[in-house]
């Protein structure tokens, strides 16, 4: 294993922990029972969620890119 692949392999971990601690807009009850979902609402991200939304986009970016790289160095 290259550097790389342990750089993937840290960002996956963060990548998971992120996308955990997010909570999800949804509630379960009207996921199964079939109710009209609001795709977009009117409510904006504020504070450790905005954190939230910011850092996992940035740690998946940084995620593929280390994969891309793992791949073409080996």
């Amino acid at each position: 294993m290259n550097f790389a692949d342990w750089i993937a392999m840290v960002l996956g971990l963060l990548l998971i922990v992120a996308v955990a601690l997010q909570s999800s807009q949804d509630d379960v009850a009207s996921a199964f029972s079939g109710e009209k979902s609001e795709l977009f609402k009117n409510s904006k991200a504020r504070g450790l969620e905005l954190f939230l939304v910011r850092f996992t986009a940035v740690v998946s970016f940084l995620f593929v890119a280390m994969v891309i790289t793992s791949i073409l160095t080996h």
